[in-house]
């Protein structure tokens, strides 16, 4: 079939552009014709307060990409959906309802007659911290759509809660913007009583309630957070000087390039995704890449990505209570050698022949 994929690519970073350019690279590599159509300007400075692009690809790019798309230029959204009139299935990668206005004039500029099928990748129906106009602008978009795909069961909830289309979940294939390049050099048993956060920092994601937990756990644990701090880092460290916390904790401000996550790995006994809520993440599928268990809520699909004692543990969401045991179950006599030893790099390709059979169907098509 020829596929348009519409959404951000390289020289965005981040986990979206990562995962669209990856599906493409997987359609193509289904017998597909694909291409990209991405944007030159995907929203307002205002709205993303942190770096937008990288100089260095960070997944090998697609060939077949344009970038004519702008938040700012509505005739840019008309002329790209003319353009892909000529296509069986255009995909529409939702991860803001900001993006709403410009995927509706796509959808004006695809017309009626022959229009191709159409389906919203949902990587998020509703943000997690929403503002009052969120659920008019994706219920306009979703309701005049042929199928949508979301992430997670409760993603799928709430989409069934704006339109009547038909909606197809499927948890995020695996991919690995970085691969484990060298053996732990303190070899496989050593215990280095630190754990990892890794990426962008936001609150839905935890961290202040991993640094409460940190705080209260009974004993001595070192924790190293690199990533993206939205809107700045200047009250996590107020946080962790008002939890006494200023010896224990690393903080690593900055979008951390692909080529230096490995080395985030190599003195660490665990990675830690303390989220309050969340839809899907691959971060878990990075950790076992490099060798290391996971401790987790269950929020999203982690209960799904995470053996609960044997490649990590599992505990409550949003309770400090709760992620203190953990890591202090984690750090009984044995348990990190167990759970390393548990830890197994995963088989992208089955997850990804799942997740492009569902993407089909969610548009109505034969997988």
């Amino acid at each position: 079939m020829r596929i348009a994929i519409v959404g951000p690519t390289h020289p965005y970073k981040g986990g979206i552009a990562q995962y669209t350019t990856e599906l493409a690279h997987r359609l193509s590599g289904s017998g597909h014709d694909v291409r990209i159509e991405s944007w030159r300007h995907q929203y307002p400075k205002l709205l993303y307060p942190g770096q937008l692009t990288i100089a260095e690809p960070e997944t090998t790019p697609f060939p077949r990409v344009s970038r004519t798309l702008s938040w700012r230029r509505p005739d840019s959204w008309y002329r790209v959906g003319r353009r892909l009139r000529g296509a069986d299935l255009v995909i529409l990668v939702v991860g803001t309802p900001i993006q709403a206005p410009a995927y509706r004039g796509i959808l004006a500029g695809l017309g009626r007659a022959r229009r191709p099928r159409v389906v919203a990748q949902c990587h998020n129906v509703l943000p997690h911290e929403r503002r009052g106009v969120d659920v008019h602008l994706m219920r306009g978009l979703l309701s005049r759509v042929d199928g949508v795909l979301t992430h997670a069961e409760s993603q799928e909830t709430i989409a069934r809660q704006l339109t009547s289309r038909t909606i197809v979940t499927q948890p995020m294939a695996p991919i690995l913007v970085a691969r484990r390049a060298t053996s732990d050099p303190d070899g496989d048993e050593s215990v280095h009583r630190r754990l990892l956060f890794f990426g962008i920092v936001r609150p839905y994601k935890g961290l202040d309630v991993l640094l409460e937990a940190l705080a209260r756990c009974p004993i001595q644990v070192r924790l190293r957070v690199a990533g993206e701090f939205w809107g700045g880092a200047d009250q996590t460290r107020r946080l962790v000087t008002d939890l006494g916390l200023e010896d224990a904790v690393e903080l690593r401000p900055g979008y951390v390039d692909a080529v230096d996550v490995p080395a985030l790995f190599t003195d660490v006994d665990a990675l830690v995704l303390p989220y309050r809520a969340g839809t899907a993440s691959f971060t878990a599928y990075l950790a076992f890449e490099h060798g290391r268990p996971v401790i987790a809520t269950r929020a999203g699909t982690a209960a799904l990505d995470v053996r609960d004692g044997v490649d990590g543990l599992l505990c409550e969401p949003d309770d400090a209570d709760s992620l203190a045991d953990a890591i202090t179950r984690f750090y009984a006599d044995g348990m990190p050698a167990k759970l390393r030893a548990g830890v197994a790099p995963v088989d992208p390709v089955p997850r990804w022949n799942a997740y492009l059979s569902a993407l089909l169907r969610a548009g109505g098509l034969k997988p």
